[in-house]
């Protein structure tokens, strides 16, 4: 009677530990267990595998992996050389692609950010010029001369560049070589419009907000759904603004732009312009084409992205006086970006919303676009 006594404490400690979850057994990289693959109904560069213990993998493009390890969480052995491993939580956030900060406030996660890639007068995001001029958002240097000294001083757990960190390889090297993980921002390489927006799902994946950044996405394509579903009206609609020399520029037929105005009902004025590479999004154009392929278009919007938004027709017309014979300046269907539109990156849904009101004539207020007259 005693042996068994004595044996019961043995057989229960076999019991634990034949029921202890699989991913606690074992702390290497091959034993993490898939529990399911994030579904991407439009993006294509990324994609985010979820793995049992909440230990997340990122996928970005052809070359960037990178393991999420959850707070508390151990790092697995024998990770291979080519992943970066983020400990969460990302706290401390250097952000050097203005386009992500709209996918962090929409996460209500600017206060992970406590680094800038762009100084205070650069932001159009209402919370990131506040966040910089409270101090909880610091300016670090742009992406080409970062400071590196501050960087490390504020204990940067990750950088979040655009791809022209690409034209400074240096920088990343360096700052890898310092311990910063760097995650290249590729959203604008997606193909439709849709896919730049499902990178809040990414974003969610690194913040810990995934059931967040889910509800987010589908409320947006609900909100869409009526539009997508309509017939197209037909109506041509260019895109553009005039360059400093007198030349047009313009949105290759790509492009996420081009391809909005096509899901918002509409039709591209240059439906056969590309660039030199698929990725190349603008061209700059002469005059004489562009009065050539836009003349007749039932609707143009300035891009006031570059040289400030206009306010009247004759602020149009100063810059290029022979737009007054277009079909859209004599019937007063002009219109224009706001500033913020660009930074603004989930506000895509809302500007397809916009251009749609604007092909339809329908009154409701406008969120990016405003008329000249």
């Amino acid at each position: 009677m005693r042996r068994k006594i004595r044996f019961l404490p043995l057989l229960l400690l076999l019991f634990l530990c034949s029921c202890a979850p699989k991913e606690q057994q074992s702390g290497t990289w091959d034993a993490l267990e898939l529990d399911h693959s994030v579904e991407l109904q439009y993006a294509a560069q990324f994609s985010i595998d979820r793995y049992q213990g909440e230990y997340q993998k990122i996928t970005i493009g052809t070359d960037g992996v990178y393991l999420v390890v959850p707070e508390g969480g151990e790092v697995p052995e024998g990770i291979p050389e080519d992943v970066t491993v983020l400990r969460q939580p990302l706290d401390s956030i250097y952000l050097v692609a203005t386009s992500a900060m709209d996918l962090f406030r929409e996460l209500d996660g600017v206060g992970a950010v406590t680094l800038s890639g762009t100084d205070v007068n650069g932001w159009y995001i209402d919370e990131a010029k506040r966040a910089m001029e409270e101090g909880s958002m610091v300016y670090a240097g742009k992406y080409s001369a970062p400071d590196y000294e501050l960087i490390l001083d504020r204990g940067c757990d990750l950088a979040v560049e655009s791809t022209m960190i690409y034209h400074s390889p240096e920088v990343k090297e360096q700052l890898e070589r310092f311990g910063v993980p760097v995650l290249v921002e590729r959203s604008s390489y997606e193909s439709h419009p849709l896919g730049r927006m499902e990178w809040i799902k990414l974003y969610g994946a690194l913040l810990g907000k995934e059931k967040e950044a889910q509800a987010y996405f589908d409320g947006l394509l609900e909100r869409l759904a009526p539009i997508l579903e309509q017939e197209n009206t037909g109506k041509t609609v260019a895109f553009f603004f005039i360059t400093a020399n007198g030349g047009v520029n313009v949105r290759c037929s790509g492009d996420y732009i081009a391809k909005a105005i096509g899901l918002a009902g509409g039709v591209y004025a240059f439906p056969d312009l590309t660039g030199e590479s698929s990725v190349q999004s603008t061209m700059n154009i002469q005059m004489e084409e562009f009065y050539q392929k836009a003349r007749d278009a039932d609707i143009l919007i300035y891009n006031s992205t570059i040289d400030g938004e206009l306010e009247t027709l004759d602020q149009l017309l100063e810059k290029s006086p022979v737009l007054g014979d277009f079909k859209a300046v004599q019937g007063g269907n002009v219109w224009c970006t706001g500033k913020n539109f660009f930074q603004e990156s989930l506000g895509l849904g809302n500007f397809m919303v916009d251009l749609h009101r604007v092909m339809t004539e329908e009154k409701p207020p406008l969120t990016y676009l405003h008329p000249l007259a």
